[in-house]
């Protein structure tokens, strides 16, 4: 049984155009999104407003919703940033980790939770002189 496209349509609410849509790309769109995928490589930090930016400034006219649209296809995201590490780094750029040369230098500290045998919870703080 064959039943008419119109009332499928009718049935799902949907519009014949919506049904008919065909999306179409442009013709630069593999250059396009080969150029966002570099930029984004070799500024990491960089969102997609920014490439936005960029992408402008070197003469494509290009809209901010095909940037994003290009970046989720791409499966792009801006990494985490990284937590700066305390005592770390030296100021000429050594990675040796300094360590405390007396008592009551240097403290950590940390939250502990456990629970107890009828399901409440402990909390501790605990403090530890390095």
């Amino acid at each position: 049984m064959r039943v008419s496209e119109r009332r499928v349509c009718r049935a799902l609410g949907h519009a014949r155009s919506f049904q008919r849509y065909v999306p179409s790309r442009e013709e630069d769109e593999e250059r396009i999104a080969q150029r966002v995928v570099e930029l984004a490589a070799e500024y990491g930090r960089y969102g997609s407003p920014r490439i936005t930016a960029l992408m402008r400034q070197e003469g494509y006219g290009i809209n901010h919703n095909r940037v994003e649209r290009i970046w989720r296809e791409e499966g792009l995201k801006v990494p985490k940033r990284q937590p700066k590490r305390g005592r770390l780094w030296r100021n000429d750029g050594s990675c040796i980790r300094l360590r405390p040369e007396r008592r009551d230098q240097v403290w950590a500290y940390d939250f502990v939770q456990d629970w107890t045998h009828d399901g409440r919870s402990v909390r501790m703080l605990t403090i530890v002189d390095e």
